[in-house]
């Protein structure tokens, strides 16, 4: 009968119009299509039962290949796209019905999910096989690089040293970037000298990031650090005046020996707590209160100065609260004897051959290793307020 049939499909073909032979072909076509949506659907349930192992095979694919006399590479194909068939409903459906090609469920196969196969079903019935092929390999792409950013994501870490106070730390792609823009940004508004290397311009800022960073904090001229590190300080580190630098002037819990000028800095600074220590060691009281000044303080400095108030500084942002006569306990910590100070020129009226004297709310004078005499004075528009 099939043989009949084919001779007479052969001895008619001749005879049929244009028109009919793509009608004949596109139902061909179809039919082929629904009959390799069964073989799909069959062939992903024998897998899954593992039917090939009642006739000794090893696999679907031998199994097919042997049983039904088709080629390796077909039966792989027929095979990789049955396993995903119950994942897939709506593509398998389509392809039952004819609606879509099995080669454009083989396009598909390898990136479809059970979330994304309504959507790539549309798709695939209206794109063709290169189309799909495309999308599949942009849904790949996708997906490698989404595991790709869970795999980095995963392998972030930050780790301290704590014997040289180093930092390591892995970030993900996209996070390193954001990390090095924000302290890239910051360091350029750090004021330096222009001898200032940008490494360390960068270290400023990523200090002023993690500073600035709690809640209500804008910046360091109105708020402290909750985080509490302790300095055992000598009480003659704090009341002596000679300024004659000494390596044991005071233990920074963690860290180490810091030398005078270290201990007066922070003394002055808002993120340290200095623990004052009596002449063998024991520590006599340790806090803030005699010495931090309170945030309305902080508030009317910055209003007063509205930027650090070393000469020519234009820095509004990184600011710190500086003590222009050191504290000491029992000793001032009035708004006459605290001026704003950007990272760098605090730590500078700190250092060896600066000097800052003077009354904050009128002229201060600032004196460095040169002897050049420089005046700061407040700004005037608080000096005006206050003259209404």
């Amino acid at each position: 009968m099939a043989q009949n049939l084919t001779t007479d499909l052969i001895g008619e073909a001749p005879t049929k119009s244009n028109e009919e032979i793509k009608s004949i072909l596109d139902e061909a076509f179809r039919q082929k299509a629904v009959a390799e949506g069964v073989i799909v659907a069959y062939l992903g349930e024998s897998d899954r039962r593992a039917t090939f192992r009642d006739e000794g095979a090893t696999s679907t694919e031998a199994w097919a290949t042997e049983r039904f006399g088709i080629s390796t590479a077909t039966a792989r194909s027929l095979a990789r796209v049955g396993e995903k068939s119950s994942d897939l409903p709506h593509l398998v459906r389509a392809l039952c019905q004819g609606d879509i090609t099995f080669d454009k469920m083989r396009a598909l196969a390898d990136v479809a999910t059970p979330r994304t196969d309504r959507r790539l079903c549309d798709q695939a019935k209206v794109c063709s096989v290169r189309q799909l092929l495309d999308v599949a390999r942009a849904v790949a792409q996708d997906a490698r690089a989404r595991s790709q950013s869970t795999s980095e994501h995963e392998r972030r870490y930050l780790r301290f040293n704590d014997e040289f106070r180093t930092l390591s730390v892995q970030l993900p792609p996209d996070s390193y970037a954001e990390t090095r823009t924000c302290l890239e940004a910051r360091a350029k508004k750090i004021s330096s000298d222009g001898e200032t290397p940008w490494d360390q311009r960068l270290c400023d800022g990523f200090l002023e990031l993690i500073r600035s960073s709690f809640p209500g904090a804008s910046s360091r001229a109105t708020t402290g650090s909750p985080h509490f590190v302790v300095a055992h300080v000598p009480l003659d580190a704090l009341v002596d005046g000679s300024g004659h630098p000494c390596d044991l002037a005071g233990d920074l819990e963690q860290d180490g020996l810091i030398d005078t000028q270290t201990v007066q800095r922070i003394a002055c600074d808002a993120t340290i707590a200095v623990a004052v220590d009596d002449d063998v060691g024991h520590t006599m009281y340790e806090g803030r209160a005699q010495r931090f000044p309170t945030d309305a303080q902080r508030r009317e400095v910055k209003r007063r100065d509205r930027r650090c108030r070393f000469p020519g500084c234009p820095n509004d942002t990184f600011t710190n609260v500086h003590h222009i006569v050191p504290w000491k306990p029992d000793g001032r910590t009035d708004l006459d004897n605290l001026a704003l100070a950007c990272e760098f020129h605090h730590h500078l009226v700190h250092s060896k051959g600066w000097s800052m004297t003077g009354n904050a709310n009128e002229d201060l004078t600032i004196v460095g290793p040169t002897g050049r005499v420089m005046t700061s004075r407040p700004d005037p528009r608080w000096t005006r307020t206050r003259s209404l």
